[in-house]
């Protein structure tokens, strides 16, 4: 499959269509974001949205998080999805592949993300890539 990633800097129908058929296939505990949580996304100087295209169609995104703390620049892989009809055509190592390399060119130290263990495609695609797994702890305090 040939895919074409690109970043997304302006929010389109086709962009906010895509999310709503993407979102579900990635949590089913957030609905879609709305074209203004798009826009806020597309258009912050801390993340990178990347869509991936194939025969001009989204069939997958990937949001970098560029942090800046007293270590250095930080990034993090956030939301990746792929269109379930194509899995396995290597189009999340192509999201992640333009993610690392989008990393590399702005100055970023390390590139972070988390999978749960439930997905084991994405594991072994995250290993493939050079990622190694963590002994840390992961905490999250729900607001």
């Amino acid at each position: 499959m040939a895919v074409e990633i690109t970043e997304a800097t302006e929010v389109t129908a086709e962009l906010v269509e895509a999310f709503e058929r993407l979102t579900p296939q990635l949590s089913s505990s957030n609905p879609p974001p709305s074209a203004e949580a798009l826009e806020a996304v597309a258009t912050s100087d801390a993340t990178r949205l990347l869509v991936a295209r194939s025969n001009s169609a989204i069939v997958g995104s990937l949001t970098l998080v560029l942090v800046r703390i007293p270590t250095g620049l930080r990034a993090i892989i956030e939301d990746v999805v792929v269109d379930e009809q194509s899995r396995g055509q290597g189009v999340g190592r192509a999201l992640n592949e333009a993610a690392i390399e989008l990393a590399r060119e702005t100055g970023a130290v390390t590139v972070d993300l988390t999978s749960r263990p439930s997905r084991e495609a994405a594991n072994r695609l995250y290993l493939s890539l050079g990622f190694e797994v963590r002994d840390t702890n992961v905490y999250r305090y729900q607001l």
